[in-house]
């Protein structure tokens, strides 16, 4: 950790607040834990959710969860690592205190009222989310600006384009137009896809080098150009539908041949001892896998939505639940190769992408089944994260510096 913080400034804020890591992991986490059985509940026995408005059943069923996923869970986690990381890669002071506070607190209002058994303005959640979002993207710029640290200024971006998406998720679902939100849906799975392609990029193979004391392969430039570009491309199109459903399978079977190449380059191999390395191996892995079988299934609206959760749960989540772990105990002084026990957490995450996108297809008839076994290996790998890192995020460092 730098020392740009005046250690005796730090020490009057809570320590939950006093680094992004810390309310956005444990947030995120809890909104992973909680909220998948929630909304298997309400789907399946609505006459048993704790919530009967009809405002809530009208929401759940076909705009809540996906919303929630997206950016109640998985953007709470990319706020909280980049609110955290920026700090390293300028040198500037990070979030803390009180504006820390009064972003998560934003964040923690939309979930809150989008759980509320009264109706309520749509515009309200709308108006915290954006907060979230925008305060977040806004304290990116300022620490990327002041050093004109170009090369990240890229994420504030995206974090507005991510704004705009969330945005047009509320007019969806006010206008109940839910094949615009289908649309939404996707173009956001791919954004995720696009940050994973940049930051897993950068952070797998280093983070793998230096475990396994190799030379972390020199990046291709081609190749590396090659992959944002594709990522980019998916996610115009998931919005637009402006290309050929031909061109739309070429993209995803070229997105997943270089996917894949890169995969290969980092030693994934070479991890198989090591909890911490090979959850990050095995999710980015899911990533060419979905790529390749969506376009396998081009043309099967059904297989399609099915098979996404590849990426939702394997990768996206996987990278999520490793990064998080990772990170937390870097961030409090603590050895992360020692810290808590999270193999089994780590293996419920692509157990939980299995169940969830290829039995429903190969056994329909146990679809009910199925997603409640995914939700419970879902909730058990955010739960054993919950209950393990609760207190290592919400005490203080334990070298006794900031952060």
């Amino acid at each position: 950790m730098l020392n740009i913080d005046d250690p005796a400034a730090t020490e009057k804020i809570p320590a939950l607040f006093r680094l992004g890591f810390r309310p956005f992991f444990l947030g995120g986490a809890t909104v992973a834990m909680l909220f998948v059985p929630l909304w298997l509940v309400t789907w399946f026995y609505p006459d048993y959710s704790l919530f009967q408005t009809d405002f809530w059943v009208k929401v759940v069923p076909l705009w809540w969860h996906p919303h929630e996923m997206l950016f109640g869970f998985a953007l709470a986690i990319v706020c909280g690592f980049l609110l955290t990381s920026v700090q390293t890669w300028t040198n500037q002071p990070g979030m803390k205190g009180w504006a820390l506070a009064l972003t998560f607190g934003c964040w923690l209002l939309a979930r809150i009222m989008l759980l509320l058994p009264v109706s309520i303005p749509l515009w309200l959640p709308a108006i915290f989310d954006s907060l979230f979002i925008g305060l977040t993207a806004i304290k990116l710029w300022r620490c990327i600006y002041k050093v004109k640290q170009w090369h990240n200024i890229g994420f504030p971006i995206m974090l507005l384009a991510a704004l705009s998406i969330n945005l047009l998720s509320y007019y969806a679902l006010s206008s109940r137009d839910f094949s615009l939100s289908l649309q939404i849906w996707q173009a956001m799975i791919w954004w995720l896809g696009l940050l994973i392609t940049i930051v897993g990029g950068r952070v797998i193979p280093f983070f793998t080098a230096i475990r396994i004391k190799q030379t972390k392969p020199t990046p291709i430039a081609l190749l590396e150009k090659s992959l944002i570009v594709v990522m980019i491309v998916l996610v115009i199109q998931a919005m637009t539908k402006v290309l050929p459903q031909g061109i739309e399978q070429g993209v995803l079977i070229l997105a997943g041949a270089l996917h894949l190449s890169r995969w290969l380059r980092w030693l994934p191999h070479k991890t198989l001892k090591e909890p911490m390395l090979w959850s990050l191996h095995i999710a980015y892995l899911f990533l060419p896998v979905t790529l390749f079988a969506l376009a396998a299934n081009i043309d099967d609206s059904m297989a399609y939505r099915h098979l996404i959760h590849l990426f939702a749960i394997g990768t996206l989540a996987g990278i999520c639940l490793s990064m998080i772990s990772r990170v937390s105990l870097g961030h409090t002084s603590r050895n992360i190769y020692q810290g808590p026990k999270m193999a089994v957490a780590f293996l419920c995450i692509p157990i939980a992408a299995v169940l969830r996108s290829l039995m429903p297809i190969i056994a329909p008839d146990y679809y009910q089944l199925w997603l409640w076994l995914a939700g419970a290996f879902w909730s058990l790998a955010f739960a054993l994260f919950v209950v393990n890192y609760a207190s290592i995020l919400s005490k203080p460092r334990i070298d006794g510096r900031p952060g």
